[in-house]
């Protein structure tokens, strides 16, 4: 059999001819996702009882932490508001997948069937199906509304796919994917953590490691044939990807859950410097990749960027 470079672009439909795309990345990873893979229904004990002491996420982390809101909840409520606002996390991360699952779907679409890189992308598909379930049930066996993003956003998330190719496509994943992965990687190693929310981020990540490989490498091909055009468009998409993502993670409703007006919880999580150091933290990965790739950008991108706290 002969075998071809990969091949970044959209063709116009399936290959017919006897040559396959080699990806020698995506099949690593093909191998790596047959040998450690997880099965949520199997390996999560969701019968477990909560523990009453212990909070659903790192306290430090939380978007009032450091402010007199903060102060003024008991610690009773404070664990309940780790609750609603974990679970709003998840429940944006879950919406997140859709769109992500939407724009692999569209990739994959014309490529060859035969192809590493296809079958790759189908595979990291279906642990995205896993891992919208799975958020899905830890929501229900918390007995927390399933917040998501706001209505606006919800809206605008339905165009994303349709718009964000290429290089956009692939670094939008990757700020979906990474600053979420380190808040994660930090809650699973906590023993002061409720084991359900451990588990869950336990492996989340494992799999999104895989993710963030392929998204890389993805972005890196897109990159090096990108026009100036084609990059301004890529760097604008990301931007706004970013900005509306991290400003989505918690849904002004929760503050509900502990008696505190959603508008004042906003603006008190907006404006408080530990929240923006936490979301500039989870992004410490990222950001320097996306900037050397040139993903980053000036003027107003780099606006949306700061606005998003990612970039302090």
């Amino acid at each position: 059999m002969t075998v071809t470079k990969h091949r970044t672009g959209h063709s116009s439909g399936h290959p017919t001819g006897n040559t396959v795309e080699s990806h020698p990345v995506a099949e690593r990873l093909l191998a790596s996702s047959a040998r450690h893979s997880y099965d949520p229904e199997i390996d999560i004990d969701w019968d477990a009882p909560p523990d009453p002491d212990k909070f659903f996420m790192q306290p430090e982390r939380m978007s009032l932490y450091g402010t007199k809101l903060w102060d003024g909840l008991s610690r009773e409520q404070q664990i309940e508001l780790s609750k609603h606002e974990v679970a709003s996390i998840a429940s944006v991360g879950l919406w997140f997948e859709i769109i992500l699952m939407q724009i692999l779907l569209r990739d994959v679409y014309t490529q060859d069937p035969r192809s590493p890189r296809t079958h790759y992308a189908l595979t990291e598909i279906a642990d995205e199906c896993r891992h919208s379930l799975m958020f899905g049930k830890a929501i229900g066996r918390m007995g927390i509304p399933a917040y998501g993003p706001r209505n606006l956003v919800g809206r605008l998330g339905k165009l994303y796919p349709h718009i964000a190719h290429g290089a956009a496509a692939y670094a939008s994943i990757l700020i979906g994917e990474e600053p979420v992965d380190r808040w994660q990687r930090d809650m699973m190693k906590r023993d002061d953590i409720q084991p359900l929310t451990r588990m869950v981020s336990r492996i989340h990540v494992l799999e999104e490691a895989r993710h963030v490989t392929f998204a890389r490498t993805e972005l890196e091909l897109a990159v090096a044939k990108m026009s100036r055009a084609e990059r301004l468009i890529a760097q604008t998409l990301t931007a706004q990807g970013a900005f509306v993502m991290m400003r989505s993670l918690v849904h002004p409703d929760v503050y509900k859950s502990v008696g505190i007006d959603p508008a004042q919880g906003r603006r008190a999580a907006l404006g408080n410097e530990n929240y923006r150091a936490t979301i500039a933290w989870m992004g410490e990965k990222v950001m320097p990749y996306l900037a050397e790739q040139g993903m980053v950008g000036g003027g107003h991108n780099r606006k949306a960027w700061r606005a998003s706290f990612l970039l302090p």
